[in-house]
């Protein structure tokens, strides 16, 4: 909360004629609409994509169900700046196809070209969600539908959908929080959100005070969407009330349809890992050729900070997940849930903050590596709380009982029974965090040193300028170190 105070400070910095001239400023209902239409479109695309898919490998005998859920997971393991650089590279004059096929295919940019890479590359979350719920739906309120004469379709529209809401606001959510934090994609394909106005008017513009205003309104768009997800699910009640344990759906016959199923899932497949590998290839062909230089130093200098972040990120996120299993109530949950404001908040307006804040306060620690690892750190603890959490669940108190009842203090007892126990949960958050750190673009991009390369910071840069066989050694090391970890993650969910 601290650096975010000294991002207020800052915007009230101005007086009060460019106060009013600021806030009322036409150029943010503009910012404020293009967010909104894009947020709209990127879930009303990914919704297209992902229950189709996700009820295709769930409810019928489609030939290529396990194909088609590596195919609903593995976008995930593609950087949304990654897929535009590759999108951008496959297509225009003497990109991949082009060159291949002597056909031009237009560079997708603007709105349209933002939602498509955004749409591609996230509508794994709202997928996830979707298949775990469908997988797991009781069937017996379709059956009773069905008894009564309704129509397949009828069924699936006013029994089967209703039941997928929430499934439908959680995949939503996070969606939602990726487009507004988003800053590669719409950067890449020159799409005016809040995200871009910001980064503008901090680097380009040197414009602090109206970069801290669209900061807060960014927020401000984040919170209310924040608060209408927690309000839909308030009202949201859809637990079994009928005996007996629940039931798995029966499966449907496709016959024919799985003609243009396959059809389907093959386009998904084209646009989301076909068309930008091949185009990352393509392009590293000849990046090769040319020489690639400093690879080994930009690898080395995204390890050396993701390593120090994971592992301080892991082990700050024991205390807030111990207390909130082992002592749940109001201020324990409280403090775990303050872990989540960093995540929420858009990378970019984080990072404005924690350059104002070490502006004024920590003048010594501004473009030091210790702010970025210490932003990391901010950003991504919600996401090493979760598995430390789950882990602490399988782990019984009554062992940390016995062990105090032979004379060990509650320090003790924790160190030489608990912990042991939670081994693959801080595995897991310290997997999960290196690889968001190494992913990472927005807070890189502002807070890095002077000079200090990263894989991601590469990639935008040279895709920015359209050298597309220089960034092509970075993406793809980016696209291999993302599906392994993808791959080791499907491989433990079975």
């Amino acid at each position: 909360m601290i650096p975010l105070v000294y991002l207020v400070l800052r915007a009230l910095q101005a007086d009060g004629a460019d106060l009013r001239e600021i806030v009322f400023r036409v150029r943010n209902l503009e910012l404020l609409w293009n967010t909104l239409i894009l947020m709209l479109g990127t879930l009303t695309a990914a919704t297209l994509i992902a229950l189709p898919l996700a009820f295709l490998t769930t409810r019928t005998n489609f030939v290529l169900r396990k194909v088609g859920v590596f195919l609903g997971v593995l976008p995930l393991a593609v950087p949304g700046y990654v897929g535009a650089y590759a999108l951008l590279a496959a297509s225009g004059t003497q990109g991949m196809i082009e060159t291949l096929t002597g056909i031009r295919w237009p560079h997708p940019v603007g709105y349209w070209g933002a939602l498509g890479v955004l749409t591609l590359f996230n509508f794994p979350y709202l997928f996830m969600n979707f298949w775990a719920t469908l997988r797991n739906l009781d069937p017996s309120l379709e059956e009773a539908a069905r008894s009564l004469g309704r129509s397949p379709m009828q069924v699936f529209w006013q029994v089967t959908l209703p039941q997928l809401r929430p499934a439908w606001y959680a995949g939503s959510l996070m969606i939602a929080l990726h487009v507004f934090g988003d800053f590669g994609v719409v950067s890449l394909m020159r799409f005016e959100t809040f995200s871009y106005a910001i980064y503008q008017q901090y680097n380009a513009a040197f414009d602090r005070v109206y970069a801290a205003w669209l900061s807060l309104m960014l927020l401000a768009v984040t919170a209310s969407t924040l608060w209408l997800e927690a309000r839909l699910l308030s009202r949201l009640r859809l637990s079994r009330s009928g005996s007996g344990a629940a039931r798995k759906a029966p499966v449907m016959n496709l016959g024919m349809w799985n003609i243009p199923a396959l059809v389907f899932v093959a386009l998904v497949a084209g646009a989301t890992l076909i068309v930008p590998l091949s185009a990352i290839l393509f392009w590293l062909r000849q990046g090769i050729e040319q020489g690639v230089q400093d690879w080994g130093q930009v690898l080395w200098n995204s390890v050396q900070v993701a390593l120090p972040a994971s592992l301080l990120t892991t082990v700050l996120a024991i205390p807030p997940a111990y207390l909130g299993v082992r002592y749940p109530g109001f201020w324990t949950r409280l403090i775990e849930r303050s872990a989540y404001f960093g995540y929420a908040t858009p990378p970019l307006a984080l990072a404005l903050a924690l350059v104002f804040f070490s502006l004024k306060a920590v003048p010594g620690i501004y473009q030091t590596l210790t702010l970025l690892i210490g932003a990391y750190v901010l950003h991504f603890l919600a996401e090493a709380i979760g598995p430390v959490r789950a882990s602490l669940y399988q782990a019984t108190p009554r062992l940390e009982e016995a062990a105090r009842s032979l004379g060990y203090n509650s320090m003790q007892a924790f160190a030489r029974v608990t912990f042991p126990l939670m081994r693959s949960g801080l595995l897991a958050s310290l997997s999960l965090v290196f690889l968001s750190v190494l992913k990472e673009l927005p807070l890189s991009f502002l807070l890095s040193p002077i000079g200090f390369e990263t894989l991601a910071k590469n990639v935008w840069a040279y895709t920015s300028e359209a050298m597309f066989a220089d960034a092509a050694p970075y993406a793809i090391t980016i696209v291999l170190v993302s599906g392994l970890f993808a791959a080791l993650v499907l491989q433990e969910k079975k």
